[in-house]
């Protein structure tokens, strides 16, 4: 499973950290010089979460995935019930009616 939000897209992108040195023009100096550039990671803040996926046939089937903070805070996630007796008073209403 790569390391990407499957609601989202998001995935670690790349970077570089830069290292300055040297006196400000106000101080007398010759401002601030580059003295150092160094690769980085950028990660987003993914969750392994149990999450409720339609099928192409249109089944619904629980799958464990990575999703971003961002997609559970925006509501783009819908969980599986965790307990049967949370979903049995749907059930009884739908053989009703």
């Amino acid at each position: 499973m790569p390391f990407k939000c499957h609601f989202t897209g998001k995935k670690t992108t790349f970077g570089r950290k830069r290292a300055y040195g040297g006196a400000k023009l106000s101080k007398g100096g010759f401002g601030l010089k580059t003295t150092g550039i160094t690769r980085r990671t950028f990660k987003p803040n993914l969750q392994k979460i149990n999450v409720e996926l339609t099928d192409a046939k249109g089944v619904k089937r629980s799958k464990r995935v990575y999703v971003a903070a961002s997609a559970l805070h925006a509501g783009m996630v819908t969980k599986p019930l965790k307990r049967k007796y949370g979903y049995t008073r749907q059930q009884k209403l739908a053989q009703e009616g």
